[in-house]
C-alpha cells in the first residue's frame, strides 16, 4: 500500500522561465572554469554529502541510513524545498554566483533541462558503465545535453492515467467500476473527444464539473504534441500566429471547457478546496498527482485510478539528479546520486512517496506492480502505471527547446483568462497570447 505525501511534482510556475535563463546567462558569461577534475575523496575520510530536493522525493530518514550503514564513513542531509520553484531559485541564484553554496547533488525537472543547457559544463558527467542502459531510453535521453552528456540521473516519472470519483460517476448513471470506466473513456483507442463526449453525458446528469481546469487538461493535450512550438532539427521556434495546430488544440480546450470545466486555476486554494465540495469527477492523473489528490482530499472518499488514458499514452513531469561539479566531494556524490536512482531505491521510493520509477528494472518489479493505493479504493496502481508507462510512445513526446515553456506559457496564460478569471474571450485572449511571443523577439 502507498500513502503518499507528495503535494506537487512537475508542476512548475511558468511565468519565472526569463529568471533562470538570466540567472544562467550571468553564470555562463563569469568565465569559469569547470572543475570536475576535483572532488575525490579518501575513502577512509569522514565527510557529509547534502542532496537538496524538493516536495517528495521518496527519500526517508530511513532509506539515507541505509546509505550510511554501506558506507560508514559518509552522512547524508537532505535540504527539502517545499515547492519546485523554491529549489529552482536556490539552483539559479547559486549558480549565477558561481556555485557557492550548492548542494553535492541537486535535484531538477524535466522542465528546467533545456534551460540548464548553457551551463552543462558546471554539472559532473554522470555516464558510466555502471549505469548504461539502466533507464526507459527517452528518460536517458532526456538527461543529456546536446553533445550527448549525462547531467542528470533519472529519478521518477509521470506516466498519466485518469484519476476519477466513482462515486459521482455511480450518480450520474455512468459506470463506475475501474474496469468499465476504461473502457468506457476508449481503453486502448481512447480519444480526447471520446474523452469529453463523456464528460458531456456526466455533466448533464451531475452539479459537478468533467475536470478541473482547462490549463490542467492543455497540458495533457500538449504533452502528445511532438513538435509543439519549436522544431526539433534546430530548436527554432514556430511563430504561433500561424502555428495551426496549436490554434486547433486552444480552440478546442476553449469550447469544451465552457460545460466542462470546474474553472479552476490548478494548485490554488480555491483549486484545493474543491475536493472537498465535489468539484470535479476526473483528473489527468500523472503518478505523482495521486499525494495531491488524498492530501487535499481528506475526509471524502470514492477516488479510483482507470487504466486508460485519452491518445493512448502520456507523461507529465519528472526529475533527474544532478551533480555539480564545483563541490568538495564529487565522486562521492555521483556514487550516491547512483544509489539513489539505483532500481531498489526507485522501488522504494515508489513504496514512500508515489514517486513512480524510471528504471527498465524497477519497473519490472514484482514489488512495483504488486503496489495498491488503499485511498484509490485499493486500486493497484503499481502495475496500472507501470501500464500506462509502457503505453508512451516516445516519438510523441514534446520536443522543449530553450523556448518551450516561455511560449507555453503565452497559451497557458490565455487559457486561465478565458476558463478561470473569465475576463477575455477566446479570440481575445489568443490575440494577447500572440503578442506575448511576439514580446520574446524569437521571430
Amino acid at each position: 500500500m502507498i500513502r503518499s505525501t507528495r503535494t506537487r511534482r512537475g508542476a512548475a510556475a511558468l511565468a519565472g522561465a526569463s529568471v533562470i535563463a538570466l540567472a544562467l546567462g550571468a553564470c555562463s558569461s563569469s568565465g569559469d572554469t569547470p572543475n570536475e577534475g576535483s572532488g575525490t575523496t579518501n575513502p577512509d575520510e569522514k565527510i557529509t554529502l547534502t542532496v537538496a530536493t524538493f516536495n517528495n522525493f521518496g527519500y526517508t530518514d530511513e532509506l539515507l541510513a541505509e546509505y550510511t550503514a554501506l558506507h560508514p564513513n559518509i552522512t547524508v542531509k537532505q535540504n527539502v524545498a517545499a515547492l519546485s520553484d523554491d529549489a529552482r531559485l536556490n539552483l539559479t541564484t547559486k549558480m549565477a554566483a558561481g556555485g557557492e553554496g550548492l548542494a553535492d547533488i541537486e535535484a531538477i525537472e524535466i522542465d528546467w533541462m533545456p534551460e540548464l543547457e548553457i551551463v552543462k559544463d558546471k554539472f559532473a558527467d554522470l555516464a558510466s558503465d555502471e549505469v548504461a542502459g539502466r533507464w526507459l531510453d527517452w528518460k536517458e535521453a532526456q538527461g543529456k545535453t546536446s553533445d550527448g552528456k549525462l547531467i542528470g540521473y533519472g529519478t521518477d516519472i509521470g506516466p498519466e492515467a485518469i484519476c476519477y470519483r466513482a462515486d459521482l460517476f455511480k450518480e450520474a448513471g455512468l459506470p463506475s467500476d475501474r474496469k468499465e470506466v476504461a473502457e468506457l473513456l476508449g481503453g486502448a483507442d481512447a480519444t480526447w473527444d471520446k474523452y469529453y463526449e463523456v464528460g458531456k453525458q456526466f455533466v448533464a446528469n451531475s452539479d459537478s464539473a468533467w475536470f478541473d481546469s482547462a490549463g490542467a487538461t492543455w497540458q495533457g493535450v500538449v504533452g502528445q504534441i511532438a513538435e509543439p512550438y519549436e522544431n526539433r532539427a534546430d530548436g527554432s521556434a514556430k511563430d504561433l500566429a500561424t502555428n495551426t495546430e496549436i490554434k486547433a488544440a486552444y480552440d478546442k480546450i476553449v469550447e469544451v471547457s465552457a460545460e466542462l470545466s470546474g474553472n479552476f486555476d490548478q494548485w490554488s486554494d480555491d483549486w484545493a478546496a474543491a475536493f472537498q465540495n465535489n468539484g470535479f469527477a476526473t483528473m489527468l492523473c500523472p503518478a505523482w498527482m495521486t499525494g495531491p489528490i488524498e492530501s487535499n482530499s481528506g475526509g471524502v472518499t470514492g477516488w479510483d485510478v482507470a487504466d486508460v488514458f485519452p491518445g493512448g499514452g502520456g507523461n507529465w513531469g519528472g526529475s533527474f539528479l544532478t551533480v555539480p561539479n564545483t563541490g568538495k566531494n564529487v565522486e562521492a556524490a555521483k556514487e550516491l546520486a547512483a544509489w539513489l536512482t539505483a532500481p531498489e531505491q526507485q522501488v522504494k521510493a515508489f513504496n514512500n512517496a508515489g514517486t513512480f520509477p524510471s528504471q527498465i528494472e524497477a519497473l519490472a518489479s514484482e514489488d512495483l506492480k504488486a503496489s495498491t493505493n488503499e485511498f484509490f479504493s485499493n486500486a493497484p496502481v503499481g502495475e496500472i502505471f507501470a501500464n500506462r508507462a509502457a503505453a508512451v510512445d516516445a516519438a510523441n513526446l514534446p520536443f522543449k527547446g530553450p523556448n518551450y515553456f516561455k511560449i507555453n506559457n503565452a497559451i497557458t496564460n490565455a487559457l486561465k483568462r478565458v476558463d478561470v478569471e473569465k475576463t477575455d474571450d477566446a479570440k481575445t485572449s489568443w490575440d494577447k497570447a500572440i503578442s506575448e511571443f511576439n514580446d520574446l523577439g524569437l521571430m
